[in-house]
């Protein structure tokens, strides 16, 4: 996928994303089992949403066996960055300052966190 290329994808979609993500590959059935640990979803709506990723070319799909076996064609820090800069620009007027201030007033890190976080911005200072 172009670096420039815009992901379109909804929260459904991402949830699907991150499963194969983690796995590398699912098949339909292998992402519904994850997708219903946490969420009350059918089989026919995943596999449709599936179908669907298929035609927007955030997946491939392997047809030469007879079960169909998905891969993400997006990776998962372009989409993280898209979708950071979107709710950046439509929740917190554009300010990554506020963003930053909520989720650490709704996130506790721990210590290891919060070195990383120092690192960051010193590194960023630096830049």
């Amino acid at each position: 996928m172009n670096m420039q290329q815009t992901i379109k994808a909804t929260e459904a979609e991402l949830e699907i994303l991150n499963v194969l993500w983690t796995r590398g590959q699912a098949t339909v059935k292998e992402v519904h089992e994850q997708l219903a640990l946490t969420k009350d979803t059918g089989y026919t709506t995943t596999l449709k949403l599936m179908q669907n990723m298929l035609e927007k070319k955030l997946v491939n799909r392997d047809a030469t066996s007879k079960k169909h076996v998905y891969q993400a064609i997006v990776n998962r820090e372009q989409a993280q960055g898209q979708a950071v800069q979107r709710l950046i620009e439509t929740m917190f007027n554009g300010s990554a300052m506020q963003l930053v201030t909520q989720a650490l007033g709704n996130h506790q890190p721990n210590k290891a966190e919060l070195e990383l976080i120092r690192e960051y911005l010193d590194k960023k200072t630096r830049e």
